[in-house]
């Protein structure tokens, strides 16, 4: 058993380290990812620059892949707490990819898919995902922030697992999954307004807003292809 352990969590990180949004873009537009709008290797930059029917196969690979190693784990017998561990391995593949020299995405849709299938192959309801999703909606409607929405989301997970009395390695995969984000917001490359914002509203801002500068749109809009500036300007 412990051999199909690390073979699984071999094959997860390199399954979590396909990425996917680089691919679509290279073959959809010709364009490498990284040098558009916030320069993420990740689905939402992606429908950025390129379109929905560009992105849409792109979120559910990204959305899946830790599904299926998860299930994979379950399926050979692994316990709950080897489930968690392979699941994160697909979560470190997606951020920090040995097909892109350790410099992926945030993770957040890999994460949503272990928060859904872990629960459920276990024989849990997926508190996490409801617990997710309001606090998405809440951020949206008061708030208009997504990424404080997404953090305070992920943040969650843990805390409604403890709560509803789940297994102890559940809980604490959920804890690494938000440390994982924190510390991929953290550790972004740097960008052309790194040098803008003093050492420590550099931190809040990565770490509340997942960029560098507080506006948003400036943000977003920084080096986005010339057609799609056009097409957003129309």
């Amino acid at each position: 058993m412990a051999i199909e352990f690390g073979l699984l969590i071999l094959a997860a990180y390199l399954l979590g380290s396909v990425p996917a949004a680089y691919i679509a873009a290279k073959l959809s537009r010709g364009i490498d990812i990284r040098r558009f709008s916030d320069g993420n290797v990740g689905a939402s930059n992606l429908l950025r620059i390129t379109s929905k029917q560009v992105a849409i196969p792109v979120i559910i690979f990204d959305l899946g892949k830790g599904i299926v190693m998860v299930w994979a784990a379950q399926l050979v017998g692994l316990g709950v707490a080897q489930q968690v561990t392979v699941g994160l391995a697909t979560i470190i593949g997606h951020n920090w990819p040995v097909f892109l020299r350790f410099s992926g995405g945030k993770g957040l849709l890999t994460t949503l898919g272990l928060a859904l299938i872990l629960p459920l192959i276990n024989n849990l309801v997926p508190w996490g995902i409801v617990a997710f999703l309001a606090i998405m909606a809440i951020a949206l409607l008061a708030l208009h922030t997504t990424p404080l929405g997404m953090l305070a989301g992920i943040a969650a997970l843990p805390l409604v697992s403890w709560g509803f009395g789940e297994p102890f390695p559940l809980t604490l995969g959920f804890l690494a999954m938000f440390l994982i984000m924190v510390l991929r917001r953290l550790t972004a490359p740097q960008t052309s307004f790194s040098a803008s914002e003093t050492p420590g509203q550099l931190l809040v801002n990565r770490l509340l807003f997942d960029r560098d500068i507080r506006d948003g749109k400036a943000w977003i809009k920084r080096n986005l292809p010339e057609q799609q500036e056009k097409r957003r300007e129309g």
